[in-house]
């Protein structure tokens, strides 16, 4: 199972266990990460599971869809080149180790 590391904004660490094929948002609910409220269950309608990734891990990812791409346009904190909502991130082992930097704000 794939590790993951949240980073809060404060600085705080969270390393948490995925299944292979959900999505690192529903596996940051399911370890209480907190940061993460993923309010429309993952149907890209919230931008509330907005995470910035480490920029050694941004090649490793599907990249960005359409609808992905306008949802972090509405993010509550500033969008950056790394930006990404995961709940469009598909866990699996090539992700065991990744690490993403939450927001100061979901909302």
């Amino acid at each position: 199972m794939p590790k993951i590391t949240f980073i809060s904004a404060d600085g705080g660490q969270t390393e948490i266990e995925a299944k292979n094929g959900d999505s690192m948002m529903f596996a940051a609910l399911d370890g209480h990460v907190k940061g993460i409220l993923g309010e429309c269950g993952g149907s890209l309608a919230c931008a509330t599971c907005h995470v910035y990734v480490d920029e050694a891990w941004a090649d490793k990812l599907p990249p960005v869809s359409e609808l992905e791409n306008d949802m972090l346009d509405a993010t509550a904190c500033e969008r950056q080149p790394n930006s990404r909502l995961c709940c469009q991130i598909e866990m699996s082992d090539a992700l065991d180790g990744l690490t993403v930097t939450l927001p100061a704000s979901q909302l």
